[in-house]
Formats: C-alpha cells, structure tokens, sequence
C-alpha cells in the first residue's frame, strides 16, 4: 500500500484516472489497440469492491461495468439488483485493467493491461481505507489481490475460500470468484460446490455490506 502521507480523495482520483493514457502514450509493450476509455467506480463509502480482469467491448462503448449477460449473472451471484449493484456509495468497482484492452486473434479478449494495475492500485485502495472485502473475479485479480495466489490455479483458488476468506489479502478480506461469463458455465457444472456452499456465504456478506 502507498505510503505517502496524504491520501487521495476518491473522486479526484476517478477524475484523475478517467484520462488516463499511460497504456497508449507510455505502454509496456504494444500499446492499447483502441482509444482508452476507463471504466471504474471509487468511492469513500462503499465497504465493497468488485475485482475483476478488465472491462469487455460492451462496457467500453456504454462506459459502465458489468452492463452485459455476465454483470446480471453476477449480481444474481451476490443477491442484488443493479440498484444496488451500480450505486457508488455501496459497491465500488475495480478492475485490474481499466480499459477494454481488445481482442486476441481467437476473438477472447486480450488480458487486462498491466500500466493500470502498476501505475494506480496501491494508490486507489490507499483511497479507500473503508473497504472491507473485495470480490477477486477471475485469476488475474486473485493473483494480485490473494497472498496465495501467485502458483494456483483458478480452480484451486477458488475452491481454497474459505481460508482465503478467513485471512487477509493484500487490502482488505478476499473471496475469489470465477468469471461469471457464460463461457465458464461447463466449469459451475463441474463444481457445483461453488453454489450450494460458497454462493450463500457470499450473499451473506454482501448483503451485510450493502
């Protein structure tokens, strides 16, 4: 975490981050295919913060997170509607790639850019001291949010929660989710432990939360 001395305020620092262009102007590697366009959500109330990989093209073209079939299967995931789900003052939104950082030649999108992650993390959980758990979807966020996360699977991750969940992660407390896209619907089916057991415990806390 920063150590500076003074915190940034959470909204000067979305303003802040909203014209970001380090991935086009200073990119490590090929830079960003696209014009950048973040999309996150901070906030100096929400106890909750949504970690996923990076927004998709639907996201990038509407500026809003999770406004696709993956975001409504996630919010029946965590038991809210988008009431909740987009209100800033409860939940916030932080991505590990801030923009949609395009397609590869399989037609998947490419991993989240890594400026975002070097450049603005530590200084954007800096930010919010008030969060109390964090939503690590998919393995790029639990590989950065989950001190054990460094060798493991997504599956292992995952299937480990409940001591992920029982410690501390690099902010905050820690539950590691899969992706809710519909290309990981073979893997529910395969663990249906994931939603008879860790799916109640999450409602539970998110809706102690928010």
């Amino acid at each position: 975490m920063s150590t500076s001395a003074v915190r940034d305020d959470p909204t000067a620092l979305y303003r802040t981050i909203r014209v970001c262009r380090i991935c086009r102007e200073a990119p490590h590697g090929p830079p960003l295919p696209i014009e950048p366009n973040p999309v996150l959500v901070l906030s100096p109330t929400a106890r909750l913060v949504i970690a996923s990989q990076a927004p998709g093209n639907l996201a990038d073209k509407q500026t809003k997170p999770f406004s696709d079939p993956s975001g409504v299967r996630l919010r029946e995931w965590l038991g809210i509607g988008p009431d909740i789900f987009y209100d800033p003052a409860r939940v916030a939104i932080v991505p590990m790639g801030f923009c949609f950082p395009g397609y590869d030649a399989k037609g998947g999108d490419r991993p989240p850019r890594r400026e975002c992650r070097a450049a603005w993390h530590d200084r954007v959980f800096a930010a919010m001291p008030q969060v109390e758990l964090v939503l690590a979807i998919g393995l790029y966020a639990q590989r950065f949010h989950v001190a054990e996360g460094g060798g493991r699977s997504l599956t292992e991750t995952v299937a480990d929660w409940r001591n992920i969940l029982a410690g501390k992660g690099r902010f905050a407390k820690v539950l590691p989710l899969p992706h809710p896209s519909w290309r990981n619907n073979a893997w529910l089916k395969r663990h249906p432990w994931f939603a008879a057991e860790l799916l109640p415990e999450l409602r539970r806390r998110v809706a102690d939360l928010v």
